[in-house]
This record gives C-alpha cells, sequence and structure tokens, in this order.
C-alpha cells in the first residue's frame, strides 16, 4: 500500500498570517479540531487594480491570442488573456474590453496609458528568461540574468505599484532532463524574486518525446511545488496546460489528460491556469483550441466546474485532514481539503498512469454519513470517517462532505 499524506502547502507562519487578514466567514474546525474561517483574503488585494478579489473570480487564461475571439473564449470559461502579440494596442484593449475580458500585457506605451484600466490587471515580465536565449547570429546562448529581470521587475513595478508583474518560466522548472534550459537551479529563487505571480509551462505528451511521455503529466504537479518552495510560499503560483499538438504531429493530450493536468496543478496549489492554444503541425492554427471542437467542449467543462467551485478553491487549505493510500504502490492519489460554509470538499487525483483503488480517512468524523462525487451522479458511505474509491489512470474525483 502506499501512503501519501497531503498536507496544506503553506508554512505556518504563512499560514498564520493569511489567517489574520482572512475576511469574515463562517467558523469551521479543521482536522485537528481547531477553528478557522472558511475565507482568506484574496492573494492579490494587496493591488487595487490587480486581479478581481471576489471569492467567486478563479483566474483562468489563454496565451497570446488575438482579441477578436475574446468572446469565443469566454463563452468556454477563460476570463483572461495572458499576453497580447505586439501589444497592447488601443484597438485590442478596446476589444478585451467590450467582451469583458481581462488582460496581462505587456507595460508598453499604450500599456502606461492606460493605467486607470480595470481591463489590464496585471504586467507580463517577458517569457521562459530560464532558457537559452537565441543570439543576433541566430546561435544560442545562456539564460536571461537573474539580476536583469529583478532590475526590470524594479522598473515595472516602480511604472505602476497597483498591479502584480507576472512572469513565465520554461519547463525546465519540472522537466530535469529539457536540453533548452540554461539556467542553473539555484537561480530560480531569484528569478522569482523578479515577479509578484510566478508560472511555468510544461506540456507533458506533446513535449516529453519520449515512447512512454504520456507517463508524465505529474510534470505539472512536481513543478508547481517547485515554484512554491522557489517563492518561499509566499507568491501566487500559476501554470500553462497544453491542449494542442503544438509542434508535435504525432500526438496531443486528451480531453481526460488535460483535465488531470488542470486538477493536479490546483491540488498541489497553482492560483491560475492558463491553456496554451496554438498548433504549427500539421499546420499553423492560432487559436487551436477552438478549432478542436471536442477539446474546446472539454476545456469549457473543466472550466465551469473552476468557476463554479471558485469560493471553495479560494478558500484555506485544511492541513493533516486526509490520509489517503492507494491500492497500487506506483500509482498515489493525492489530494487536496477545503472547507466552504460548513461542507468539507476532497479533491483527489491519480498521479501516474495506472489504475488505484484508494481508501481516504478523513479526520474528525464519526458514525456513518454519505458524500456527494460531484458531477458525477453518485454517492459513497463514509464510515468513521473512511471511504473508497476507484481510480481509473488520471483519473479525477471532487468529494463534497456536507456538514451538520
Amino acid at each position: 500500500m502506499s501512503i501519501n499524506i497531503w498536507r496544506i502547502s503553506t508554512p505556518p507562519s504563512i499560514a498564520l498570517a493569511l489567517l489574520l487578514l482572512a475576511g469574515c466567514g463562517s467558523t469551521v474546525k479543521n482536522g485537528m479540531g481547531t477553528e478557522m474561517e472558511d475565507s482568506i483574503a484574496s492573494p492579490y488585494s494587496q493591488w487595487r487594480n490587480g486581479p478581481p478579489t471576489d471569492p467567486s473570480f478563479f483566474p483562468i487564461g489563454v496565451w497570446l491570442q488575438d482579441p477578436r475571439n475574446a468572446e469565443r473564449y469566454q463563452r468556454i470559461g477563460i476570463n483572461t488573456y495572458v499576453g497580447l502579440w505586439q501589444g497592447p494596442t488601443p484597438d485590442q484593449l478596446t476589444s478585451l474590453d467590450t467582451a469583458g475580458m481581462k488582460v496581462i500585457c505587456a507595460q508598453n506605451e499604450v500599456g502606461l496609458a492606460h493605467l486607470d484600466d480595470p481591463t489590464i490587471i496585471a504586467w507580463m515580465h517577458g517569457d521562459e528568461p530560464d532558457n537559452a536565449q537565441r543570439q543576433a547570429d541566430g546561435s544560442w546562448g545562456g539564460p536571461v540574468p537573474t539580476a536583469k529581470i529583478i532590475a526590470d521587475y524594479e522598473t515595472i513595478r516602480s511604472n505602476d505599484p497597483t498591479r502584480p508583474v507576472w512572469l513565465n518560466l520554461g519547463q525546465g522548472v519540472a522537466n530535469d532532463e529539457w536540453v533548452g534550459r540554461a539556467a542553473a537551479y539555484e537561480d530560480y529563487p531569484d528569478y522569482i524574486k523578479g515577479a509578484d505571480i510566478a508560472s511555468f509551462d510544461v506540456y507533458p505528451v506533446v513535449g516529453i518525446r519520449k515512447p512512454d511521455g504520456e507517463q508524465y503529466l505529474w510534470y505539472v504537479a512536481r513543478g508547481v511545488d517547485r515554484l512554491l518552495e522557489w517563492a518561499d510560499y509566499a507568491k501566487p503560483v500559476w501554470n500553462v496546460i497544453e491542449t494542442t499538438r503544438i509542434n508535435n504531429p504525432d500526438k496531443k493530450a486528451t480531453p481526460h489528460q488535460v483535465r488531470a493536468e488542470v486538477w493536479m496543478s490546483l491540488i498541489h496549489g497553482s492560483l491560475g491556469i492558463v491553456y496554451f492554444a496554438h498548433e504549427w503541425e500539421p499546420k499553423f492554427v492560432e487559436a487551436g483550441l477552438l478549432a478542436d471542437a471536442e477539446m474546446s467542449a472539454a476545456v469549457a467543462a473543466v472550466n465551469h466546474q473552476i468557476l463554479a467551485l471558485a469560493p471553495v478553491l479560494n478558500s484555506p487549505d485544511v492541513a493533516d485532514a486526509v490520509e489517503v493510500s492507494s491500492s497500487a504502490s506506483h500509482v498515489p492519489v493525492d489530494a487536496l481539503v477545503k472547507h466552504y460554509r460548513g461542507d468539507t470538499y476532497i479533491f483527489a487525483v491519480g498521479m501516474r498512469l495506472g489504475a488505484a483503488q484508494a481508501t481516504f480517512q478523513v479526520a474528525g468524523l464519526e458514525g456513518e454519513t454519505r458524500l456527494e462525487v460531484i458531477d458525477e451522479g453518485r454517492e459513497i458511505a463514509v464510515v468513521d470517517g473512511e471511504f473508497i474509491d476507484d481510480f481509473a489512470p488520471y483519473e479525477v474525483h471532487l468529494y463534497r462532505i456536507a456538514g451538520d
């Protein structure tokens, strides 16, 4: 049996600070019997013009897409554009504002002229500075020095301290074999000093060119874990998810795999999901996600589920509340526990390519009750805090135990 005990990822000192900042909310008890609030101050509350602090808002973005498609993306649950090609321009900002879409964009002349524009919720600070950088002669050089990232961050922040600065790092955050990574791992904490929101991208199915590439979906969780550690658990972490072939003509992630990647990210602490929508193979399609009806529908379903659960996801993690044992030693099942309005939520996912039966032991529950498996139309008996469920490869289950 493989035992995984998932605990709150925030160190006690920071967790205490978050609780001291908590807004009003109903009081519940965690697995150790300690009372805590079911709502905390938004990690974006320190920025007057940053991402919305409403608990019903959870950032779901799309990378570098044409604003003309904003309403189509909005219909599948996306609420944030990340990056604007050669922008922002006045027309781009107008289009996004008309669609009610938020944006993270470069702090260019146009951006600085729109400091009062609520459409802009953060400033972009480059992409993948940790990778080898293309030189003027076409060769590849070293990474962007961390000192430059930090200096440019200070400039961006001095121009506008009312919005956070968002920095995206490359797949080397999670993939130790990535030949394109030029930075040393000891440099990553310094990269994160040049950001208020740290992000990264890794595309396990299409980007890890191995025959068993599907084995590596869990890299998204590994990357989130590492960024949180490098940030000393003091900054929000986001990540980017694959949805197309990108430049791999031989394969792409399935809707099932994309859903697993998203929930692995959330369960491990990601506070923002960004979808990569471009495709170059077999031909270039900028809005490749929208062009794929099956994937678009699947992403819409995941997004609408996230948004329905946003107040829960934005509530505090509950430490030491559940212990999960897996029937398959090579298939750990990771879980995240939340309390919201008296109910207990357990979000769980199989972390490797294999089936397993998971036994959950929820602290503090006595007697017999039943839990709801959200959006699956079924219930499971819980006896003295214990319940069992089956996980197909990379399967996600979301549970709700109603309070008294």
